[in-house]
């Protein structure tokens, strides 16, 4: 089964919408969508009925006040469907309070420290996603520990007991503009790990694409917002027969 993850970017309790990594530059995602009337989190997940969402605190992630805002409504989405959280993890005390409130804890390179994701895959085995987090064609990343090379990376992370690998190319977030067929393969050939891609996704062919490079799953947000991606297959996934 190819999962499709609903990608919620939550700021100020609402969900805003990514283009090309900007953050300050995101908008309610109710101004664009054709199919959400308002940006409130929970109405959104009653709506689509997604099997699993991925939600980014940008409050957290921005370090703009009140840090704290988004906790509870994250709170009560995770009790609706099975979600990831990136809290912009970088101890193992943020890795805690993020499994406190979501399923899965998702670290991504560009705040996370190496020592910290393996200490909190082994203490948390099958609840930790990594994020490889790019912009402009290079690993964003604050620890030296963690390699500039993506495929350095990936065997480190194959030692690790992760529940999955998230390759996010940020410059691709929200401008559907497709993705690279021939690294993504080759990332799949080097990993061990589940591997998912964030960024680009155009609409349900591309979908298939990606099961067909051995990619398992796909976050998605605009593709859904502008009625290319359709809603149902956030509760079911896709099968091979699908089409």
């Amino acid at each position: 089964m190819f999962r499709v993850v609903l990608v919620m970017d939550i700021f100020n309790r609402g969900v805003v919408l990514a283009k090309g990594g900007h953050r300050e530059n995101y908008f309610p995602v109710s101004d664009s969508s054709i199919i959400c009337s308002n940006a409130n989190p929970l109405d959104i997940v009653e709506l689509l009925r997604p099997q699993e969402v991925y939600i980014a605190d940008l409050n957290v992630l921005q370090q703009k006040e009140p840090i704290e805002m988004n906790v509870e409504i994250i709170r009560e989405v995770s009790l609706k469907t099975n979600t990831m959280l990136d809290f912009g993890v970088s101890s193992q005390e943020e890795v805690d309070k993020t499994l406190s409130i979501a399923s899965t804890a998702v670290i991504g390179t560009e705040t996370g420290i190496l020592s910290a994701i393996k200490d909190a895959s082994f203490g948390n085995p099958g609840r930790i996603s990594v994020s490889i987090d790019m912009k402009q064609g290079r690993v964003l990343k604050k620890d030296p520990e963690i390699p500039g090379d993506i495929f350095e990376i990936v065997t480190i992370l194959n030692y690790f007991p992760l529940k999955d690998l998230i390759f996010l190319d940020l410059d691709r977030v929200g401008t559907t503009s497709g993705f690279d067929s021939t690294l993504l393969y080759k990332l799949v050939e080097h990993s061990k790990h589940i591997v998912l891609l964030a960024g680009g996704i155009r609409n349900m062919e591309d979908l298939f694409i990606l099961e067909r490079l051995g990619i398992k799953g796909s976050l998605v947000a605009t593709a859904v917002h502008s009625g290319h991606i359709l809603p149902e297959v956030l509760n079911s996934g896709i099968k091979s027969d699908y089409k």
